[in-house]
């Protein structure tokens, strides 16, 4: 129930934002985690590897299977080509087949006083030796078709049964990879959320700059109407001349000019955080932030744990997991060049079946084995299969310290920068505190006709000036510092 209400939550966000609510960074970051399509597909993507995951578990359990078949043959099944002729002989004492004289129609001859058959050509033979010369006198016949058998239609069945013993290891690997395959999809999908969060503070804190930027020039606009005014009332009254009264014009056209920019700056970079919120473009967004004064960067040591940095990092884990999936590929083929065994049992029916004699009519038995596969002679393709797997393995590894290299100079990087930003925004400050005195006293001098219109329009595009890099070094320390903690692996993605 409390995820059904979340989601209904999320699904109001959007209507919620079309009522004019305003935003704030961590709404806007959720709007645009539940919409972004890049995490949308890992999320399927987890999916799927959480789905093979399962898939490569049932490979340890027995696979039981039906198949049937049915053939139309052509033709019936004989034994024999035409009728066949077998000779009637005798039985002999010894248990061998022979004949008597009587029995055969040869002409006979004595040698050396014992009877000898002759053959056609009247030339004396050894029976024993060249039986293919008796001519008998009678034979018995098989005829042809009682040797032809109905096998015009021909049915088989059979229930077979599969359970691998011994496959050298593939099975595990695969499970293994299976599950790494997951770690690696979830950790993906917190890389895109990390990178949809980070985009999401830059164009945040892009809009808030713009916007206090473009109050800085509104105050300006509104400075300038009021000199305007004055400078008229000084022509009339005969301190002024019509040159101060055009210079006044100039610099209000440019800073109206600038208010211009400064307004289509804002609308381009709301349209981008619409954009990465799944809001509308033209969707009219006011952030809560927009009328922040000061933003404030958080503290960090000088000092990081690094081997911590490396565990909070996503793509340290994304890499470690690829080495580890490499790994076990190459024990996938090591197991080809290793023998397998697996237990079979099969429940057979066949129609027609030859179990006690050739029947036309379903038969049933089973036989259950062993199988057993050992490879004797591939020409070596399964050792280089597991080189190259063990390679890929090898460079996994170098990617990973590699990664940490550049992750530990982004590190220092980040921290450098943030310490230049901040640097920056403590001297902005001070060059800001020092204009506004300085307009301050530009001003009331001008309204005193003691201060020249041309000081007092310097003095106001100094404190322009001074307004703009400050807002520029607030921003800027706020994005070092949330560039830091993507670098640091702790940025907030909830």
């Amino acid at each position: 129930m409390r995820r059904v209400f979340f989601l209904t939550f999320c699904s109001f966000l959007p209507l919620l934002a079309e009522a004019g609510q305003t935003l704030t960074l961590e709404e806007c970051r959720d709007l645009a985690l539940q919409n972004n399509k890049e995490l949308k597909i890992a999320e399927e993507e987890l999916d799927v590897a959480s789905y093979k995951k399962r898939s490569a578990r049932t490979k340890y359990f027995p696979d039981l299977s039906v198949k049937g078949a049915y053939l139309r043959n052509e033709k019936d099944l004989s034994l024999i080509g035409e009728d066949m002729y077998l000779p009637i002989g005798t039985l002999m004492p010894d248990g061998s087949f022979g004949f008597r004289q009587e029995q055969i129609g040869n002409q006979w001859t004595l040698v050396n006083g014992q009877p000898v058959p002759l053959d056609a050509n009247g030339q004396p033979f050894n029976p024993k030796s060249n039986p293919e010369k008796i001519m008998w006198k009678d034979y018995t016949t098989i005829p042809k078709e009682e040797l032809t058998f109905d096998s015009k239609n021909v049915y088989v069945g059979a229930l077979n049964l599969m359970q691998p013993v011994f496959m050298g290891g593939k099975i595990i690997a695969y499970n293994k990879i299976a599950k790494l395959n997951e770690s690696l999809a979830e950790s993906k999908l917190e890389t895109g959320r990390r990178n949809v969060s980070l985009s999401v503070e830059e164009a945040y804190w892009q809009v808030v700059s713009l916007s206090n930027k473009r109050k800085a020039v509104e105050a300006l606009v509104a400075l300038l109407d009021k000199m305007s005014g004055d400078v008229k009332a000084m022509i009339e009254a005969g301190v002024a001349t019509k040159a101060d009264e055009l210079s006044v014009l100039v610099k209000k056209n440019e800073a109206e000019m600038a208010l211009l920019k400064v307004e289509n700056g804002v609308s381009l970079s709301k349209m981008l955080l619409a954009q990465y919120c799944g809001l509308p473009l033209d969707e009219e967004i006011t952030l809560a932030d927009e009328n922040a004064e000061l933003i404030s960067a958080g503290s960090f040591a000088d000092s990081v744990d690094i081997q911590q940095i490396y565990e909070n990092r996503p793509e340290v884990k994304s890499l470690g997991i690829a080495q580890q999936i490499y790994e076990q590929k190459a024990n996938v083929a090591r197991a080809d060049i290793m023998p397998t065994v697996a237990l079979a049992a099969n429940y057979i029916a066949m129609n027609p079946n030859l179990s006690n004699g050739y029947k036309t009519d379903f038969d049933f038995t089973w036989n259950v084995g062993v199988v057993v596969n050992i490879p004797l002679l591939h020409w070596g393709e399964s050792i280089y299969n597991y080189k190259a797997a063990k390679g890929e393995a090898n460079i996994a590894g170098y990617k990973l310290s590699e990664t940490q290299e550049k992750i530990e100079l982004q590190v220092s990087q980040s921290l450098f920068r943030l310490n230049e930003a901040r640097r920056k925004l403590e001297v902005s400050a001070k060059n800001l505190k020092s204009a506004d005195e300085n307009l301050r006293y530009a001003t009331v001098g001008f309204e005193e006709g003691v201060v020249p219109a041309s000081a007092l329009l310097e003095a106001q595009t100094v404190w322009l000036n001074a307004k703009s890099n400050k807002i520029d070094a607030e921003v800027e320390t706020k994005l070092s510092e949330v560039r830091l903690r993507q670098a640091m692996g702790v940025l907030s993605v909830k």
